[in-house]
């Protein structure tokens, strides 16, 4: 795997070490943002992404915000809808009538609709919006309702700790909810027909593999599958043996290189 990778095998796990395996405790959940933001947005600190916005050329429209809400996938729609209903007088509301003119039209339409109705003006409001702090959370907020709480409630329920909660969470803001073969659920259901999760008596770091495994095939068959790209991450800290992402541990991902020292403090 390319870059560095610090693991902690045969080594003694501290009390804190196991504090942290508590699959709920929020440096969990700061450790997993971290290193999918690495792969959304080339930072650890996600914080700095309320305003990012292009068209990636991906065939979604316009990627945006903390997670990469899509103009052309409809969960854009519903984060500016739950910012509206907070901040009715937002800059953004003005384009809620053409995101939902986005979404009533055809997959294939939608990226060309995005710029031809949302264009000049959508990616300034945007950016403007991106200080306000009623917009901050609404992202925060819509990202834990369809990415982050999916993502826990799975990994609880398989029985994987920090490493596999770190994946589902990537997986999921990566290939979105839902039960298609393409999709979070999906793409879980695949890795359980493989292996057995940690909770059904399974191996968890094969198990794990799996995961990754399956959502390779799936990068692979959008033809978004890129060398060095973010399965590396997972690839990396499972090769380490890693699975309570007990720091310090670097991972690589598109040819740059991060480090976590120490446990960060939730944001």
């Amino acid at each position: 795997m390319p870059g560095r990778f610090w693991g902690r095998r045969g080594r003694q796990v501290s009390e804190q070490a196991r504090a942290r395996a508590d699959i709920a405790d929020p440096v969990n959940k700061e450790i997993a943002l971290q290193l999918t933001s690495t792969a959304e947005n080339s930072t650890p600190d996600w914080t700095t992404s309320y305003g990012y916005i292009e068209d990636i050329g991906d065939g979604r429209g316009y990627t945006a915000g903390l997670v990469g809400w899509c103009s052309g996938t409809g969960d854009m729609l519903e984060l500016l809808q739950a910012y509206t209903k907070s901040a009715p007088g937002n800059p953004l509301r003005q384009h809620l009538p053409l995101l939902e003119q986005i979404m009533d039209a055809a997959y294939e339409d939608r990226p060309a609709l995005s710029h031809r109705l949302l264009d000049p003006s959508f990616v300034a409001d945007w950016r403007s919006a991106a200080g306000d702090p009623a917009f901050q959370r609404a992202q925060q907020e819509e990202r834990d309702r369809v990415y982050w709480r999916p993502a826990l409630e799975e990994a609880a329920r398989d029985g994987v700790g920090p490493l596999g909660l770190a994946i589902y969470y990537d997986v999921s803001v990566n290939h979105g909810p839902g039960d298609d073969e393409e999709s979070f659920g999906g793409i879980l259901a695949a890795a359980r027909r493989a292996r057995r999760p940690p909770a059904q008596g399974g191996d968890e770091s094969k198990y794990l593999a799996a995961v990754v495994d399956a959502r390779v095939r799936i990068l692979r068959s959008w033809g978004d599958y890129q060398r060095n790209g973010r399965q590396d991450i997972h690839y990396g800290l499972l090769e380490a043996g890693n699975l309570e992402l007990i720091p310090p541990f670097s991972w690589s991902v598109y040819g740059d290189t991060f480090e976590l020292r120490s446990y960060p403090q939730p944001k």
